[in-house]
């Protein structure tokens, strides 16, 4: 089966940092070691890929670069909209890919980011869930 972003999807995604529902990514790196993180620049970045700048360059970026599965958790409880995506990881620190990622960030992520020293991640969804309820899977 193929993954395909419904609007829902895309809309809540691309403007999770405008309204206040910042996306948790989950990540464990090569020892297991889970950490969870916010990231506002989460886009959808196609039809069944999510996007985003990686500015800090902290446990997340190297618990992907270790290991690149990952889920990412979207919660707006006013607009009864709960999803968690899982898949895998690409870390772009350098070439198209990376430049692309950043040509979609919002502004106010790569204000955060002036050397733009950050990395672009891309990630292939494979699974996303509502609470117990798979709606799409590979």
């Amino acid at each position: 089966m193929a993954i395909e972003f419904t609007e829902d999807m895309v809309n809540a995604l691309n403007n999770s940092r405008a309204d206040g529902m910042l996306v948790t990514v989950a990540t464990a790196g090569a020892a297991g070691v889970p950490d969870i993180a916010m990231k506002g620049s989460v886009m959808a970045f196609d039809k069944d890929h999510i996007a985003y700048w990686e500015r800090a360059l902290g446990t997340t970026f190297r618990n992907l670069k270790e290991n690149p599965n990952v889920c990412l958790f979207y919660r707006n409880m006013p607009a009864r909209q709960v999803w968690k995506f899982f898949g895998v990881a690409e870390v772009h620190t350098e070439g198209a890919v990376r430049q692309r990622v950043m040509d979609r960030t919002i502004e106010a992520e790569l204000n955060m980011d002036p050397e733009r020293k950050g990395a672009g991640i891309v990630i292939r969804i494979d699974k996303i869930t509502q609470g117990p309820q798979v709606l799409q899977e590979r």
